[in-house]
């Protein structure tokens, strides 16, 4: 069992120099690659950590969180260590940190079931109440979690606007604005020095962006699965890999990726 873990100074007092603090002394990742990503007329950077940083307004994206979704899994008798929400939101909290968010968007499937909200454990409720109340927090709901109640703070929409872009779940294709969505977990899967390997990431066309999920347990869908290239309608698509101090980018339409550019990814 691991070992239970204190979310001292992540509370309503939270600081950049306690988070910063915590996550040296508890080994957390810290987002070292940051890329230019830019999309219907606004310049984003994209982490190493599949989030989307806006600096104009000090926004942060994020997608597919799936917080307890551990204890979902308890539920039904397949036991997972239960730390999987507090691992999320340190992270998040992270990335807060270090690039002074403001405002925090999150693009649906926040949690993974619609109880999860109230399953939240109390470490990772104190973290998320926390960053709540530090920044403008918008949920955007998705099919997991269209009963979201922002218990622990922050505001609950449907959708939102970004500028001209339309943010939400699942792409609307009603709509004819340029759009930001989750929904998908896009992965891009290769073949390197004879293995095969997968990595999460975006997938975007001149009109939608599909970001990478968040959350530590969600699974993913290959960036040629018949479900991404209908929600992108038909249009050419790229897959798009954050990679030190550059932007890899991939015509979905090769099918066939050569060790050559997969080296891209450790170069």
């Amino acid at each position: 069992m691991m070992p239970q873990r204190s979310a001292r100074g992540f509370g309503r007092n939270i600081s950049k120099n306690s988070i910063l603090a915590i996550a040296k002394e508890r080994k957390l990742p810290q987002s070292i690659v940051m890329v230019p990503l830019s999309f219907a007329s606004l310049n984003f950077l994209a982490l190493a950590d599949h989030a989307l940083f806006w600096p104009e307004q000090n926004a942060l994206l994020v997608a597919d969180l799936h917080l307890e979704k551990a204890s979902w899994y308890a539920g039904h008798g397949q036991m997972l260590p239960p730390y999987d929400s507090r691992g999320n939101l340190e992270r998040l909290a992270m990335l807060i940190a270090q690039h002074d968010v403001r405002n925090v968007y999150c693009l649906g499937d926040n949690y993974h079931d619609s109880h999860g909200e109230k399953r939240l454990e109390p470490e990772a409720a104190k973290i998320l109440c926390g960053l709540t109340a530090q920044t403008r927090w918008v949920w955007i709901t998705g099919n997991h979690d269209r009963a979201l109640s922002a218990l622990h703070g922050g505001h609950v929409v449907a959708s939102d606007r970004l500028g001209p872009v339309l943010l939400c779940h699942e792409p609307e294709a009603a709509d004819t604005r340029s759009q930001i969505c989750g929904h998908f977990h896009p992965k891009l899967r290769m073949q390197l020095r004879r293995r095969s390997v997968a990595r999460r990431c975006y997938t975007m066309s001149d009109k939608l962006l599909i970001m990478p999920s968040f959350g530590n347990l969600t699974g993913g869908l290959d960036v040629e699965h018949e479900a991404i290239a209908d929600a992108h309608g038909g249009a050419p698509y790229r897959a798009l890999l954050p990679v030190k101090d550059r932007l890899a980018a991939f015509d979905v339409s090769h099918s066939h990726r050569s060790d050559k550019q997969a080296e891209t990814l450790h170069g």
